[in-house]
C-alpha cells in the first residue's frame, strides 16, 4: 500500500466518493478535495447512496432530498460532479454494479473509489469487494481510531494492497449524525455544512 501522494496515471483518473449524505457536509468536501489534489484526479464524483444493502439509512428524509442537498454541496466546485445512478436505481445499491455502470457512462476512465479507514477495515464484507478492486484503485482516508495494519491487513487478504492509497486526511470533529441532531434541536448549521445546504434543510423543515 502506498502512502505517498501522486497515481500512476493518476492523469484523467475520477474518483468516486459515495455516501449516504444524510445530509453532506463540510467533512465529506474536504475528503474530495483531498483525494484530488493528492492523487491529481481530473474531478470528484460525489455518489448519493438509493438503497444502502448493509444498514438502515437513519433519520431518512428521502433520497430526492439527499440527492437535492448533494447538488447544492457540489454546486461551487466545478471539480465536483453528481451522480443518479444509485438514487434512481431500484434495490440495493452495491458497489460493484455502481463502478460498471460509471465506467460505461464516462467512457472507461481509471476510477478511484474514495473511502475512509473505518469502512476500508470492512471491506471484506461488501457485496463482489475482489470485483470492486479490479474496477478501481481504492482511496483511504486515515481516520482516528483505525489503524494503518488493520486497513492493510484487509486489503492483504483480497490480494489488494497494491490497489490501495493512503490519504492523510485533517481531522474534522462534525458528522451527519451529528448535523442531524442539531438541526433537530434548532441549532445552527453554518460552518458545518456549505451555506446553500443549512439554508436548505432550514427551509424544507428536515430533520426537525
Amino acid at each position: 500500500m502506498s502512502s505517498v501522494p501522486g497515481l500512476d496515471g493518476g492523469h484523467g483518473a475520477i474518483g468516486v466518493l459515495g455516501s449516504a449524505f444524510n445530509p453532506p457536509h463540510l467533512g465529506h468536501l474536504a475528503l474530495a478535495q483531498e483525494a484530488l489534489w493528492q492523487l491529481g484526479l481530473e474531478e470528484v464524483v460525489l455518489m448519493p447512496t438509493g438503497e444502502a444493502p448493509h444498514k438502515r439509512i437513519h433519520d431518512d428524509p428521502g433520497r430526492e432530498l439527499r440527492l437535492a442537498m448533494t447538488r447544492l454541496a457540489a454546486a461551487d466546485d466545478p471539480r465536483f460532479t453528481v451522480s443518479t445512478l444509485e438514487v434512481e436505481r431500484e434495490g440495493p445499491s452495491y458497489t460493484y454494479e455502481t463502478l460498471q455502470l460509471l465506467a460505461r457512462e464516462k467512457g472507461e476512465p481509471e476510477l478511484v473509489f474514495v473511502m475512509g479507514a473505518d469502512a476500508a477495515v470492512g471491506f471484506e464484507g461488501w457485496r463482489e469487494p475482489r470485483r470492486v478492486v479490479e474496477l478501481a484503485r481504492l482511496a483511504v482516508a486515515r481516520r482516528a481510531g483505525v489503524s494503518e495494519a488493520d486497513v492493510t491487513s484487509t486489503m492483504r487478504g483480497l490480494d489488494a494492497a497494491a490497489r490501495v492509497t493512503m490519504l492523510e486526511m485533517p481531522q474534522f470533529g462534525v458528522s451527519s449524525s451529528a448535523v442531524r441532531e442539531r438541526a433537530a434541536a434548532g441549532r445552527p448549521l453554518r460552518y458545518l455544512v456549505p451555506e446553500a445546504v443549512a439554508r436548505f434543510i432550514e427551509e424544507k423543515g428536515i430533520y426537525s
